[in-house]
């Protein structure tokens, strides 16, 4: 129901049912809005640095195998959003959101989407495996390696590829619902409309 508004002749009206149905809700919780653009950052420093800035690249890399290993926790330990329970009926739903999502369908989910989900799983595996390479490679028995110099590059690489396809997706899906997913990732709070 809406507040009532004062109408031309002075009586009470509704306000209109679009404006009715919108609220926020809290969706993502401060640890996990830390680990995200915490995460980020370290994605990037770690990008930007190798071969020019040796100390801050593992830094970096380091810094992301503690968040993974927080992540990881925090998916079972966590609130509601941020735990793991769906993630296998998320992922079954990836192909059919991402077919609906071409003609502009994107269905409504207080958490992370079916792309959402299969992005975070990607993105994490890749991570995981950048990083755990990253970490070999400075080793007395892995240093100079092909194999694992070639994983941590081709691993580093499709991770960025992922990065940007997980930014324009967010845009793509909050033009499409008309919020901002970004402000939403700052704040935790999420825009619901309609009775759910």
């Amino acid at each position: 129901m809406g507040e009532a508004v004062p109408g031309s002749r002075g009586v009470p009206e509704r306000a209109p049912a679009h404006r009715a149905a919108e609220r926020t809700v809290q969706v993502w919780d401060l640890p996990l809005r830390l680990w995200h653009w915490t995460l980020a950052v370290f994605v990037l420093v770690a990008w930007w640095t190798p071969n020019r800035f040796d100390g801050l690249h593992r830094l970096a890399g380091y810094g992301v195998i503690a968040l993974l290993i927080f992540r990881l926790i925090w998916g079972f330990a966590g609130t509601r959003y941020s735990r793991f329970r769906t993630v296998g009926v998320r992922l079954r739903a990836a192909p059919r959101y991402l077919w609906n999502l071409r003609r502009g369908i994107t269905g409504r989910y207080i958490g992370l989407n079916p792309a959402g989900t299969a992005m975070l799983v990607a993105l994490l595996t890749l991570l995981a495996i950048s990083a755990v390479s990253g970490a070999m490679q400075v080793t007395v028995s892995f240093f100079g390696v092909w194999w694992v110099e070639d994983t941590h590059t081709y691993s580093s690489d499709i991770v960025m590829i992922l990065v940007v396809l997980h930014v324009l997706g967010a845009v793509v899906v909050g033009v499409l619902q008309r919020q901002n997913l970004v402000r939403a990732m700052i704040t935790g709070r999420k825009l619901i409309r309609g009775h759910r």
